[in-house]
C-alpha cells in the first residue's frame, strides 16, 4: 500500500464555490490543488498556498495532464472535490442540443471522467475520497431548469454506483447537496438563456418568467433568506474529507433542507400544482 496522500485536487475554482473551497482548504493547512481552464483566473489563490492548474474538464488532455501533475508531486490525489459545473435554464423543448451537450460535457461526463482518472491511484494507496457537488436540484426538478436537474440526478446516481463499488479499496465517495448559494451562479443561469432561446415562441411568457424567478431568488428572494455564502459549502466539503466516516449525503442551507423535506411529503401531483402557482404554464 502506498503512503496515504494529503493532495486535494478541486475542479472549477475560479469564483464561487471551488474559489472559496480551495482558499478555506489552504488556510486550514490542507496541500490544494486549485485548478480553472485558465490559471490566471486563480492567481491570487496562490497566495493563500494553493499550486494551481490548468484543468478544462471538457478536455481529455487536460484532465489527464492535471492528475498525472499531482500524482508525480503527492503519489495520488488524496481527496477530488469535483465541483465544475454550472446550470443550463429554459424550456426543455427549446433548449438547442448543443448546449445539452455542452452542459452534460460539464456536469456529468467531466465529472466521471475525474473520479475513473484518480481512481487507480487512489486505489494503489489505498485509501481516497471522492466529493462530487451535486444541489438539491439532484432530487427535486423546477420547471425551467430540466436540462441543468437532469445533470445532477446523473451526478446523484453516478455517486450512489461508486460509493459501492470503491468502498473495499478504502475510497468514500460523498454527496454535497446545496441550496442556494449566493453567488454568481443565478446570473450564469439567466446568461445561458441569452440569445439561444426564442422569447417570442410558445414558451416566451414561461422562460422570460424563469429567468426572472432565478435572478430574483439570489437577489433577496425567499430563498435568499434561507440560503448561504460559499464558504458554508467549503465547510462541509472540508468535514466531508476529514471525518473517518463521513456521511453519504450532506445538505447545505436551510433552503435545501426545506425544499427536499417538501418534495418528499408531497406527491407528483401536488408539486406541479405548487408549481403552477409560481410559474406561467405553457400552453394554458
Amino acid at each position: 500500500m502506498a503512503e496515504e496522500s494529503k493532495a486535494v485536487l478541486i475542479t472549477g475554482c475560479s469564483s464561487g464555490i471551488g474559489h472559496e473551497t480551495a482558499r478555506h482548504l489552504a488556510g486550514g493547512g490542507w496541500k490544494v490543488y486549485a485548478t480553472a481552464r485558465r490559471t490566471e483566473a486563480i492567481e491570487d489563490l496562490r497566495e493563500t498556498g494553493c499550486e494551481t492548474l490548468a484543468l478544462d474538464v471538457t478536455s481529455e488532455d487536460s484532465m489527464r495532464a492535471a492528475v498525472a501533475a499531482v500524482e508525480e508531486a503527492e503519489g495520488a490525489v488524496g481527496a477530488l472535490v469535483n465541483n465544475a459545473g454550472y446550470s443550463q435554464s429554459g424550456a426543455v423543448e427549446e433548449v438547442p442540443m448543443e448546449q445539452v451537450r455542452r452542459q452534460f460535457e460539464t456536469n456529468v461526463f467531466g465529472l466521471l471522467r475525474m473520479c475513473q482518472l484518480v481512481l487507480p491511484g487512489m486505489r494503489r494507496a489505498g485509501t481516497g475520497r471522492i466529493v462530487n457537488i451535486s444541489s438539491m436540484g439532484g432530487r427535486l426538478t423546477f420547471p425551467g431548469g430540466g436540462i441543468y436537474h437532469a445533470t445532477k440526478h446523473a451526478v446523484e446516481a453516478l455517486s450512489d454506483a461508486m460509493r459501492f463499488e470503491v468502498a473495499g479499496f478504502g475510497v468514500r465517495v460523498v454527496v454535497i447537496e446545496p441550496g442556494l448559494i449566493k453567488t454568481r451562479f443565478g446570473e450564469a443561469a439567466v446568461d445561458s438563456m441569452e440569445g439561444a432561446i426564442d422569447d417570442s415562441g410558445p414558451y416566451g411568457k414561461f422562460n422570460g418568467k424563469v429567468a426572472e424567478m432565478t435572478a430574483g431568488a439570489y437577489e433577496g428572494g425567499a430563498l435568499a433568506r434561507l440560503g448561504a455564502g460559499p464558504e458554508a459549502v467549503a465547510k462541509t466539503i472540508e468535514r466531508a474529507i476529514s471525518v473517518r466516516r463521513p456521511r453519504t449525503r450532506y445538505k447545505v442551507t436551510a433552503s435545501a433542507r426545506l425544499a427536499l423535506m417538501q418534495r418528499r411529503l408531497v406527491s407528483d401531483r401536488m408539486w406541479d400544482r405548487a408549481m403552477r402557482t409560481q410559474f406561467p404554464r405553457p400552453g394554458a
